[in-house]
């Protein structure tokens, strides 16, 4: 690669750089682990974190070689609240769940072809999954969340989108496209997804989409535990919870 990147590129790759850093919040990343996750050469990447730091979007402890998040960034986000964030009218939704189920609940946002954990609320029930936690990242179609934001985007959409995503080269062949596309019939024919560990074996998740003023998959509400709590019986209970809470985001979200 050159030393000077064309400028869209440029764009591109601190979009990938900081997507990067912000998954691995809250305990940083290495240089090494930015340029593996971006497919860029290591000089290239640290090229990229030292600007952004320098610019305040990043900040770099020297010490422990990490790279996190930066004030700017914050800053921006703080601002962009005012428009995009619906943490505020979620936080009792995911914290009844918590309550009410005594499992991990969680509400993740869609960002293009992602999903973005923004909001954990930890359960009574002492054994935890940490499978997700708050900036953690997943294509669509991979664990609760992003399988049912996919399920419920136009069928035309999702199918462009498994046809490009080859899912199974970094997670496994139970994510082929074929086998996601069963979990996507099934879960548009119960309301909501369930991951029966296909991550992490023992640690299950089921998620419900809320949907956006226009009607489309926005963010998910989830849950998610180890595999004796989401048993065969219990699992259309915690499905209907789900979409009862996930309905009633939505329709504030309309108002």
């Amino acid at each position: 690669m050159s030393e000077t990147l064309p400028g869209a590129q440029v764009v591109g790759r601190i979009g990938q750089v900081l997507r990067a850093v912000s998954g691995a919040m809250p305990r940083g990343i290495g240089t090494t682990e930015v340029a593996r996750a971006t497919g860029l050469a290591r000089p290239t990447a640290h090229r990229l974190l030292s600007s952004l730091a320098a610019e305040g979007f990043l900040d770099h402890d020297s010490k422990a070689g990490r790279w996190h998040l930066g004030p700017e960034l914050y800053l921006m986000g703080s601002i962009a609240a005012e428009r995009y964030d619906i943490t505020e009218l979620a936080r009792d939704h995911v914290r009844a769940l918590a309550e009410e189920t005594g499992e991990s609940a969680f509400l993740s946002a869609r960002r293009g072809d992602e999903t973005v954990c923004v909001l954990r609320q930890d359960g009574s029930f002492p054994i935890r999954s940490f499978v997700l936690y708050e900036g953690k990242r997943f294509p669509l179609g991979i664990a609760s969340a992003g399988l049912v934001i996919l399920s419920f985007l136009p069928r035309d959409a999702a199918e462009r989108y498994l046809a490009r995503a080859r899912l199974e080269e970094h997670f496994g062949p139970e994510h082929a496209a074929d086998l996601i596309r069963q979990r996507v019939e099934e879960t548009r024919a119960v309301g909501y997804s369930t991951n029966p560990g296909l991550l992490v074996q023992g640690s299950w998740g089921m998620g419900a989409a809320v949907f956006d003023a226009a009607g489309q998959p926005a963010w998910a509400l989830s849950i998610t535990g180890i595999e004796s709590r989401f048993s065969a019986e219990r699992r259309p209970v915690l499905g209907r919870l789900l979409l009862r809470h996930a309905h009633a985001l939505s329709e504030k979200i309309k108002r």
